[in-house]
């Protein structure tokens, strides 16, 4: 994945906690993974069970397995599983955990938020809320949200699932974000719409920055990859950015774009094209 060239996938965040972590919560004895793979709990019971010792994917690809290597006799398809190649495997990742998130009981709704949600401030099904971290008057939260410690969040702001946003992020006044996922030390300015998007470190948009995240057609969108176009399998991706991404004021980013690390636009500038650094 180029846009994160820093940091390896099974380290990148999915939910705020890095594959690897994911990884070791789900392992039982004698389970081994594919460090890429994003794993679904309802495949590996179902590989447990039956006796299948591999779990493969379309191209064949082991996931996970049991003994010290893969078998290519004894395996089994994933229904749910897949392995994260392209960054928009990360957000498909995001939106399945998150939405396996519990949302019915408030009591775990209040256990995970530990910062400062003002009075004026709504939440609305599942959030987890870092310390030090303030939700200011005029938030709406419609779950599944998970934010992390250190952040400002408002005010004004509408956040909706399946969306995670990662430490010392800024959210300024009256910004949507909806099913992404906010990497650190990240700031979205003010009027700012965050659609089916990836954002990475230090990235700051520059307020009334848009991202469309739909085709007129309604088709998939495609993604150019060493000079071939790519079908996403998405019908909603909006903009892949890099760390250290910096927008102009009232940038309007084209759907499944991507803005290489370190780029910037102008103030109303219009990205129709990835944007590589020069």
């Amino acid at each position: 994945m180029p846009l994160f060239q820093d940091q390896n996938i099974e380290d990148f965040p999915i939910g705020n906690i890095s594959l690897s972590e994911h990884h070791s919560r789900l392992a039982t004895a004698g389970l081994k993974f594919h460090p890429h793979a994003w794993l679904t709990a309802a495949d590996l019971t179902e590989l447990s069970s039956n006796g299948n010792r591999t779990l493969i994917d379309e191209r064949q690809t082991p996931l996970a397995w049991t003994g010290d290597f893969p078998s290519k006799e004894n395996t089994l398809k994933a229904a749910g599983s897949f392995l994260i190649i392209h960054e928009w495997d990360l957000l498909r990742a995001n939106e399945l955990y998150l939405a396996a998130l519990p949302t019915d009981f408030d009591s775990l709704v209040k256990k995970h938020i530990e910062g400062d949600i003002h009075p004026l401030a709504v939440i609305d099904g599942f959030a987890q809320i870092g310390k030090g971290t303030r939700i200011l008057p005029g938030v709406y939260i419609e779950g599944n949200v998970i934010i992390g410690e250190n952040c400002k969040i408002g005010p004004n702001c509408y956040l909706r699932g399946n969306t995670s946003i990662g430490d010392n992020c800024h959210i300024g006044q009256s910004v949507e974000i909806k099913n992404s996922i906010i990497r650190s030390n990240t700031n979205v300015g003010h009027l700012s719409y965050v659609g089916d998007s990836v954002l990475g470190t230090k990235v700051n948009l520059g307020a009334g920055t848009m991202t469309s995240n739909l085709r007129h057609d309604g088709k998939n969108h495609r993604s150019m990859i060493n000079g071939a176009l790519v079908d996403t399998g998405r019908r909603k991706l909006g903009a892949i950015i890099g760390n250290g991404v910096h927008t102009g004021i009232n940038t309007s980013i084209y759907p499944g774009r991507k803005l290489f690390p370190n780029t910037s636009t102008r103030p109303g500038e219009i990205v129709q094209h990835d944007l590589h650094e020069s």
